[in-house]
């Protein structure tokens, strides 16, 4: 199998995320800045969903992709405060706490990972959860 390269490869996920071709309408993912030719630094939104205490919240994420990505899992910090068992206290998503980085494939996107943290926050567990007020930031 061919491996794509890791530009090529952050290339198409800028490009979905752009034209919004993405498979969950729920989460976004765009380039931080233009100026950015490494493609290292991302934004991230999750709509919060129903049913839940993140209900019609809109929440940002930084996303930072080193140069082993794909082939290791992005840094994802939360820029809206939540409170989710896979969030350390700064924001940052817990690499041993968060399942898709405990059991990361290369196939993963950035998508992936605010779809699964999306999923994460509908979970029984988590869905009624206190969150900090709407608006805070880290």
């Amino acid at each position: 199998m061919v491996e794509v390269p890791r530009n090529f490869r952050l290339l198409e996920e800028l490009e979905a995320g752009e034209k919004g071709t993405g498979s969950n309408q729920n989460v976004s993912v765009g380039i931080s800045g233009t100026d950015d030719i490494y493609l290292h630094h991302w934004n991230g939104t999750i709509v919060g969903p129903a049913g839940t205490t993140f209900e019609n919240r809109i929440l940002s994420l930084e996303i930072f992709c080193d140069e082993d990505y794909p082939n290791r899992p992005p840094h994802i910090k939360f820029v809206s405060r939540v409170n989710l068992p896979c969030v350390n206290a700064d924001g940052t998503v817990d690499k041993t706490k968060f399942h898709i980085f405990k059991n990361w494939e290369r196939r993963y996107t950035m998508e992936n990972c605010l779809a699964e943290l999306r999923r994460e926050m509908a979970q029984p567990a988590n869905k009624k959860l206190p969150q900090p007020e709407e608006g805070s930031k880290y």
